[in-house]
């Protein structure tokens, strides 16, 4: 499984993905889901992964075919945002039907989600989440953020801090604690965690940075949010229950 977010605010964009491409007891691959394209001045993008593994790794080797080439669309010419992303998703669709047509049988699923961030000189930075079918919705200031893979066990916590006035910094430790979060639930969600910090009109890749299972950082963040989340339980006021009515009736 996979868990990747892209969380767009005013300063900036931040994205989290996770590695790992199976588990089971006794079997674990790792697979980076993030990738980077830009030209430094003039346009930078981020793309997050999810789903069918073949599907992922042909449509990046695609768009960096494409970019190598200055064949057709691609994302160091496309004219803006909705085009970049309904060229991933042109891709997507091509993709997952040719995996679908080589490998025809009950259970098969070709299908990925994408993450696409970024920013093209001239106007403003974009979050979007494309989905299997091609098509794609982007973040918006009422919805700072988007999700794919095994969204549901990090979305609280994203839900409760990510604002559009949010620092990249805050954003940042809000997707690492909403990774967290997701690990702890689900075991085909692990390390490495590799984190993406954009600053808006800056057009720099530069901004990232791997963190491994071990790192002292991941496992503060892990110690600390444990702790505070006990502590914060153990200050709620206790349920007080009192005792039912009698029935009608009875003796």
């Amino acid at each position: 499984m996979t868990y990747c977010v892209a969380i767009r605010v005013d300063k900036g964009l931040v994205c989290v993905s996770d590695s790992r491409t199976n588990a089971g007891i006794d079997h674990l691959s790792t697979y980076c889901k993030m990738f980077t394209f830009g030209r430094d001045g003039e346009r930078a993008f981020v793309v997050l992964t999810a789903g069918n593994l073949a599907t992922t790794q042909s449509v990046i080797q695609q768009i960096k075919r494409d970019i190598k080439q200055d064949s057709g669309p691609n994302l160091m010419n496309v004219e803006d945002m909705t085009e970049a992303a309904e060229y991933i998703g042109q891709l997507s669709s091509s993709q997952q039907q040719k995996h679908s047509t080589a490998v025809a049988g009950a259970g098969f699923d070709a299908s990925a989600s994408f993450l696409l961030g970024g920013q093209i000189a001239g106007a403003s930075h974009r979050v979007y989440m494309i989905y299997p079918e091609g098509n794609f919705i982007k973040a918006t200031a009422e919805n700072p953020y988007q999700q794919i893979g095994e969204i549901k066990y990090g979305k609280p916590v994203l839900d409760r801090i990510i604002t559009r006035e949010t620092s990249l910094e805050e954003a940042a430790l809000a997707g690492l604690v909403s990774m967290d979060s997701t690990m702890r639930s689900n075991a085909t969600v692990g390390p490495p965690i590799d984190v993406f910090i954009y600053a808006k009109d800056s057009f720099s890749l530069h901004r990232r940075f791997t963190l491994q299972a071990d790192d002292p950082y991941l496992l503060e963040i892990k110690t600390a949010w444990d702790e505070k989340l006990k502590e914060a339980f153990a200050e709620l006021r206790r349920v007080t229950w009192s005792e039912p009515p009698p029935a009608s009736g009875a003796d």
